[in-house]
């Protein structure tokens, strides 16, 4: 059976983080290990949450590890919320990640602003934990801090190619920039391999809203779907159907969460999907 750890917080709701990294990765067919960096009652969304910081208990989980001999076939972050956290994600991969699949969301954020708490520094310092990770998916928000270049809500595909050049140049060897659209109606994701030099991409038909924390369900299927030994193309069709499929049930319901996406009621499609994937 495959292994991988995931690092990011926990939102005790709001269907974000590991909250929907543990299920999604699990149906997968996957043993998670999990390293919970803060315990949130909610997802930043809400107002008034409460927050407990975890972040001294990292280094003790990765020394007990480490003396119990445990070894992964991937690595995957995701949200993590300070400097100190960036810094104990590489001493993860350095501990963790040499014969495993190294994964990173830098989740810190969207639509052209960082998120609440982020600063310049804070994306440099990401580009650092990108830097050593095999795959990066941002969104462009999070490629243009990153890269230090503005923010454009209009662009081309070879805008989009030029924006994966440069982020392979931060040291990773493959980049996925995730809600590209180049027409209304159209959404996905587009890839860079550096060391063949090909782009890939999947679109599909965008759904009528957008939710918060699809972002943690796409890279989460995705990194779920790399492990179990899909293709690069194949893992970012079932990551971008899913994550589709999910806000579909969602609107299906007359009164739907505005926190979250159903992707529970999601996940046969999920699992039917990644059965026909591996026996095509």
């Amino acid at each position: 059976m495959k292994k991988i750890i995931t690092m990011q917080d926990v939102s005790c709701v709001g269907k974000c983080s590991l909250t929907v990294a543990l299920p999604i990765l699990s149906a997968i067919g996957i043993e998670t290990a999990v390293i919970p960096t803060a315990v949130l009652s909610t997802h930043t969304m809400f107002s008034e949450f409460t927050f407990h910081d975890l972040t001294r208990e990292v280094e003790p989980i990765l020394a007990h590890w480490q003396k119990e001999g445990f070894s992964f076939n991937g690595v995957y972050t995701g949200y993590l919320g300070s400097f100190d956290q960036i810094e104990l994600a590489q001493n993860l991969f350095n501990q963790f990640g040499k014969n495993a699949l190294k994964v990173v969301d830098p989740c810190m954020a969207d639509n052209g602003e960082l998120y609440p708490g982020f600063d310049v520094p804070f994306a440099h310092k990401m580009g650092e934990l990108c830097a050593v990770a095999d795959i990066i998916v941002p969104n462009l928000t999070e490629a243009s801090f990153l890269l230090d270049i503005p923010y454009q809500e209009k662009y081309d595909e070879a805008y989009i190619q030029d924006v994966l050049r440069k982020l392979t140049d931060l040291g990773c060897p493959t980049a996925i920039l995730t809600g590209i659209q180049f027409e209304h109606g159209s959404i996905g994701a587009y890839a860079y391999e550096k060391d063949s030099d090909t782009f890939t991409s999947y679109f599909n038909q965008e759904e009528p809203r957008h939710f918060h924390g699809t972002g943690d369900i796409w890279a989460s299927t995705f990194s779920g779907g790399l492990i179990q030994g899909l293709s690069l193309l194949k893992a970012m069709t079932l990551a971008c159907d899913y994550v589709k499929e999910s806000i579909h049930k969602t609107l299906e319901e007359e009164n739907y969460n505005t926190y979250g996406v159903n992707f529970e009621q999601a996940m046969p499609f999920l699992i039917k999907s990644l059965d026909n994937y591996n026996k095509g």
